[in-house]
């Protein structure tokens, strides 16, 4: 592996925690779902192992996130906090939707980051770091029993991702250092994903298309 694109603890950490507690205070939202404790901190920890996770197991590698007592312990500690904010803070819709873009930007970073560290072309780095952005709010979704969100108009999480890691494969063809490449490819994944909520951006939305259009020959 090319130590250039060696990822520090600190990154991984900081993925991890943030995506703990925001899917801790997504989770904690929903006082219809009746979750005790043990669960939103459930719901936290896999929000912020997930995309790591999937990142790993498709690069055949064993998770980080078991590599080291930190993971566990920082995912827990920032799940529990994400459950304090959710009591402490009325009206979380924004900050909840920020740190769930920056979850999607540090994991779509480190994800298409270490792909390119063990060799992979550019569209297969984008890919695993695409799936690595989306994976922990997948199976935060999956948890609780909700719609994906990923599959659904309005979303624009893969859109945010894709953007976030192109720009960093681009970057790296032109030598940009990783560190400065990482915090751009945030920057965009960010921008694009709050822009998406504040403007309500949206693909179009699947339409059954119940025929073959027919062209008719212009009259001579």
């Amino acid at each position: 592996m090319n130590e250039t694109f060696e990822i520090p603890l600190w990154a991984g950490l900081l993925a991890v925690g943030v995506g703990a507690m925001q899917g801790a205070m997504f989770a904690s939202q929903f006082r219809d779902r009746r979750l005790d404790l043990l669960g939103v901190a459930i719901i936290g920890i896999s929000s912020g192992f997930g995309g790591g996770m999937v990142r790993d197991i498709v690069l055949s590698e064993v998770p980080a996130v078991l590599t080291t007592n930190w993971y566990l312990l920082v995912a827990t500690g920032a799940a529990l906090f994400g459950m304090l904010l959710e009591r402490l803070i009325s009206r979380l819709g924004p900050l909840v939707t920020l740190l769930d873009a920056l979850t999607i930007g540090l994991f779509g970073a480190i994800g298409t980051t270490k792909a390119l560290a063990m060799g992979l072309p550019d569209v297969p780095a984008i890919f695993v770091g695409v799936i690595s952005a989306v994976g922990g709010s997948i199976l935060r979704d999956m948890l609780l029993s909700m719609p994906i969100a990923l599959m659904h108009v309005g979303s624009l999480y893969a859109v945010a991702a894709v953007s976030g890691t192109t720009s960093l494969v681009i970057m790296r063809n032109f030598d940009v250092p990783v560190l400065l490449a990482a915090s751009i490819c945030v920057g965009i994944t960010v921008g694009v994903r709050v822009l998406a909520v504040l403007f309500n951006w949206t693909l179009p939305e699947q339409r059954t298309i119940n025929g073959i259009p027919k062209f008719r020959r212009p009259p001579r």
